[in-house]
């Protein structure tokens, strides 16, 4: 599975940051329609998440995942077939959702199949994804070089290709156990515990919210680094990409020597305080990096990327850990489900806050940060009695790391 988000990743790199040059160049759209395409496609997108982890507890999951990976594929295919915006508009919701759905469905398979070393499998998993998201990245870069539309096509034939890939290696991964269908399997087809549905689950419910704000952290580099950058500070533009990149490095060397700090459910509720600090800090240094000239705007802003990617990191695990541990065995797919709407709503919300920040300036950035901070220590409080009991765990099994 290690390797299927690394293929996958690459190919997300490929289509991800020429999409809408493609729609711009390729199906000749607009910028309101581009807007509009993207905006309601991620909508329909979020229902991917919970409807992956319904299904998830009653069908194997590998077989889940090969379906998943498929449909992503020939939507993605889809889109060489037509420049009529209804029917764009229809394949990139049916990719949205299928993007959502195996998100879900690769972090359910690692609950499942790595039982109380989940935290650090899930943290070399995201270090593959990451290294395959950068090496699509600059494939796609040198591509557009070329400035053709053969290019951008020949990238979305490599975005698709790369799904039918990950499809033939989950064929050589073994089905992990799922505590849920055997529970209706020794009980019959209608048996279902009562306290084993999220959306009843006030606790869960108000985890996932907070999730939803933690996750903001998401758009500072993608949207508002660029935008601060180029707006409000005497930091060369050039500057925008390099701390991208940064990033990105920091993740692949960091993310799992500093998923180790998280390896149990109280020490990720623990995380909570020091990950709130380093929120706090992130949007503190980014409002001062409006204040001072060019190098010290630099210095600023690199510090400022330090410290939103530490938290990133550091909320990965987190998220990754204390998600599963609130988690029933029975239920595992439908709560992951529904946390899975966290990041999905964020993703509309995120540049939305993001550019809220910007327009109110210094003061902006230092409410973002205090917000998120806040949050984490209501997330900590949140948790305090639920997370009382014995830790989640489920029996490892050996399978293919493909």
């Amino acid at each position: 599975m290690v390797t299927i988000a690394f293929v996958d990743r690459v190919g997300s790199g490929l289509w991800t940051s020429v999409s809408v040059l493609y729609f711009t160049f390729v199906s000749h759209l607009d910028l309101a329609e581009i807007g509009t395409l993207v905006a309601v496609a991620g909508t329909i997108g979020i229902a991917g998440a919970p409807l992956a982890g319904r299904f998830a507890d009653r069908l194997p999951l590998t077989r889940l995942l090969i379906a998943v990976q498929i449909t992503r594929a020939l939507a993605s295919l889809a889109l060489l077939t037509t420049d009529r915006y209804a029917l764009l508009l229809a394949f990139c919701a049916v990719g949205g959702l299928g993007d959502r759905a195996g998100n879900v469905l690769t972090k359910l398979y690692a609950a499942r199949v790595a039982g109380a070393d989940r935290v650090r499998y899930q943290a070399v998993h995201r270090t593959a994804a990451n290294a395959g998201w950068a090496l699509g990245g600059l494939a796609a870069a040198a591509a557009l070089a070329l400035g053709s539309t053969g290019a951008y096509r020949a990238l979305l034939i490599g975005d698709a290709l790369s799904f039918l890939g990950c499809a033939l290696l989950t064929l050589r991964c073994g089905e992990p156990p799922s505590p849920s269908r055997t529970v209706r399997t020794s009980k019959g087809p209608k048996a279902q515990a009562e306290p084993t549905n999220p959306w009843r689950d006030r606790t869960y419910l108000a985890f996932v919210a907070t999730e939803t704000v933690l996750f903001l952290d998401d758009a500072v580099f993608k949207i508002g680094l660029p935008l601060w950058i180029a707006h409000s500070t005497q930091a060369p533009h050039g500057l925008a990409p390099l701390l991208m990149v940064l990033n990105n490095v920091m993740v692949v060397a960091l993310q799992v020597p500093l998923a180790r700090l998280g390896a149990t459910t109280a020490a990720a509720r623990a995380l909570l305080l020091p990950l709130s600090a380093l929120f706090a800090l992130g949007g503190l240094t980014l409002a001062l990096s409006a204040t001072g000239g060019t190098v010290t705007a630099t210095l600023l802003l690199i510090a400022s990327a330090i410290t939103f990617t530490v938290a990133e990191m550091l909320h990965a695990t987190v998220s990754w850990e204390l998600s599963v541990a609130l988690a029933p065995d029975t239920a595992q797919g439908s709560y992951l489900g529904v946390h899975g709407l966290a990041q999905s709503a964020q993703r509309s919300v995120g540049p939305l806050a993001v550019t809220l920040a910007i327009a109110a300036g210094p003061l902006g950035w230092t409410v973002y940060g205090t917000t998120i901070a806040l949050t984490c220590l209501v997330q900590h409080r949140l948790l305090r009695d639920r997370l009382t009991g014995p830790p989640l765990s489920v029996p490892p099994i050996t399978v293919s790391e493909h």
